[in-house]
């Protein structure tokens, strides 16, 4: 089993920039695949951002892709999410993601962990 828990969260103008932080339990960390998504209110989930166990291969989607970066740290258990040049449409529950092989997916019903989320609100 493992346990994710999101952090970084919080309210930021247009053109800003705010750090995700997602730390797992667990001793191998590295076995798992992790990924970003989000959920704006009234609509349904979407993918952010995965990475693959190493580290070595990662998935942006399109409307993020150039502005965030997700990198994991796997002798601390975790994952970032970077998110640079920020709009209001990026305003969503932001929510890590865990998935019980090493190798990324860009669709949620194929992760099997999940953190409670953190809000990230972007203000025009």
């Amino acid at each position: 089993q493992v346990q994710l828990v999101e952090s970084g969260g919080g309210l930021v103008q247009t053109g800003g920039s705010l750090r995700l932080s997602c730390a797992a339990s667990g001793r191998t960390f590295s076995r798992y695949a992790m990924g970003w998504f989000r959920q704006a209110l009234g609509k349904e989930r979407e993918f952010v951002a995965s990475i693959t166990g190493s580290g070595g291969t990662k998935y942006y989607a399109d409307s993020v892709k150039g502005r965030f970066t997700i990198s994991r740290d796997n002798a601390k258990n975790t994952v970032d999410l970077q998110m640079n040049s920020l709009k209001p449409e990026d305003t969503a529950v932001y929510y890590c993601a865990g998935r019980g092989a090493p190798w990324a997916s860009t669709y949620g019903n194929e992760y099997d962990y999940w953190g409670q989320g953190t809000q990230v609100t972007v203000s025009s």
